[in-house]
């Protein structure tokens, strides 16, 4: 057998014990990407459909104590499960995704407080607790600083001169989605630091940020997981 030259990336045939493990790996990052994007849709039109409640909630961790309580809580330990089944191929991708994973749990178990006066679609209360609300936001604000990381950062590397024209483009688009999360979570920052979320609740401007950022956070995903800019063509099965 002749071996592969360097520069260029070996065939994945029916028979590659690699094959399996590849596909494995990809769709983990589609995985984590869907359901990224799906979240805040969901949490809404469920609450709109099976509810038939219109409010647009202050922002989606008010889900919680809505019908689509379960729903969020789901997502949320689905991504923390992909995230400590993915490794990567460096041993940082691990302890950041493993972080991830943590942080995702935090957000998952530690709901926050009820935003003060928004019950509406709410089916179950629980009192206020400073703790619980600060572990939810801390969990939060740590899921997307790390994943903000990974796009700025982990996912553009390479260890090739020329990484090639389709790893150059995914590396525009973690650069963006990673400037999005900077901004978007700055922005959310800003309204709590400058009391602007009570002045502009009308508009819900947290629940569009945190959509943003969960998008950004989403659309980083899949390109990881190449469902656009693929390096190689989809495999063909032999007949």
């Amino acid at each position: 057998m002749k071996p592969v030259p360097k520069n260029k990336t070996p065939a994945l045939l029916e028979g590659d014990p690699d094959r399996n493990m590849i596909i494995s790996f990809r769709t983990i990052r589609r995985a984590i990407g869907w359901l990224g994007i799906a979240l805040p849709v969901v949490c809404y039109f469920g609450t709109l459909v099976i509810e038939r409640c219109t409010t647009l909630k202050p922002s989606i961790s008010d889900y919680f104590y809505t019908i689509m309580g379960s729903v969020l809580v789901g997502v949320l330990c689905a991504v923390a499960l992909f995230m400590f089944t993915y490794k990567g191929p460096a041993r940082l991708d691990g302890i950041l995704c493993n972080l991830m994973a943590v942080f995702a749990l935090g957000v998952a178990f530690f709901p926050c407080n009820v935003s003060d006066g928004n019950y509406a679609c709410n089916i179950i209360c629980r009192p206020p607790d400073d703790l619980r609300n600060t572990v939810h936001y801390s969990s939060a604000t740590g899921l997307f600083l790390v994943q903000a990381v990974m796009s700025l950062w982990l996912f553009r590397r390479t260890d090739k001169a020329d990484p090639g024209k389709q790893k150059r483009s995914r590396n525009s688009v973690y650069l963006v989605c990673g400037i999005i999360m900077v901004v978007a979570m700055a922005g959310i920052l800003s309204l709590k630091v400058f009391h602007l979320e009570k002045k502009l609740a009308h508009f819900r401007p947290t629940y569009w940020l945190e959509l943003i950022t969960l998008w950004a956070f989403g659309i980083s995903w899949l390109v990881k997981g190449e469902i656009v800019l693929q390096d190689t063509p989809p495999i063909k099965h032999s007949k």
